[in-house]
């Protein structure tokens, strides 16, 4: 039998904060300002997971000897990525998934806390919380109260490892007292939302498909549902519990 759920955590950009590809754009923007040769698709792959780490792994597969060092590739094109990031997010409308102030408030009915997990640093993270208003009520560990929109936030610069692994999960389940991964939901429109749901063992791994990857392409990973959007997710939890 599967414990009460204690807490859901979601994935930002593609799930609770709308992306109409923007931040691929972003990313092959900087690519081809600092020489780094890479396509849509492989970058459309590579979603969720911590940028640095995808320009690290990039540089690696275009140098592709055994002795380079590509630090100084990879720290040219990240700066270049972060300064096009931010001007985005500070300029460009930001604006909440379909379902997600819906999701928040039935779970803050519920006492359920919410936490927000993301591939982004922690700067960018807050440009688009403030954005929100979601920065509201935080404390400077980035945790918030029953009253909060949120009531926590946590970058990717802030864990030792981003997706595909789980420290995300785990340190939002160590902040929350949470010990039982079976008792936490999941949810992300990445393969590597749900390779680190997988990775932690949660009880509800949930991909979400009004994101940045469809249904098909999502399909072949670990998942325990596919939701079309979160308008779906309250009728998820009502289910389980019954």
């Amino acid at each position: 039998m599967m414990p009460p759920i204690q807490l859901v955590i979601f994935d930002m950009a593609g799930t609770t904060v709308a992306d109409e590809h923007e931040v691929e754009a972003c990313f092959i923007e900087a690519a081809a300002q600092t020489g780094l040769r890479v396509s849509p698709e492989r970058i459309l792959a590579m979603q969720g997971m911590a940028k640095r780490y995808v320009f690290d792994l990039l540089w690696r597969e275009q140098l592709d000897h055994p002795t380079a060092d590509p630090s100084r590739y990879v720290e040219k094109s990240y700066t270049r990525f972060t300064e096009v990031l931010e001007a985005h997010y500070q300029t460009q409308p930001v604006r909440p998934t379909e379902g997600c102030l819906e999701a928040f408030a039935y779970l803050r009915e519920r006492r359920i806390p919410v936490a927000l997990t993301t591939g982004f640093y922690r700067k960018v993270t807050d440009i688009i919380l403030g954005r929100l208003g979601w920065l509201d009520g935080l404390d400077d560990a980035h945790m918030g109260t029953t009253d909060t929109v949120i009531q926590a936030s946590l970058a990717s610069d802030e864990v030792p490892n981003g997706r595909p692994h789980p420290d995300l999960i785990r340190e939002a389940m160590r902040r929350f007292g949470v010990a039982d991964p079976k008792a936490v939901v999941n949810l992300g429109d990445t393969p590597a939302d749900l390779q680190s749901g997988l990775a932690a063992h949660v009880g509800h791994n949930l991909g979400l498909t009004n994101g940045t990857h469809t249904r098909a392409q999502l399909t072949p990973f670990p998942h325990h549902q596919l939701l079309g959007s979160l308008l779906e997710l309250p009728d998820y939890l009502t289910s389980i519990r019954a």
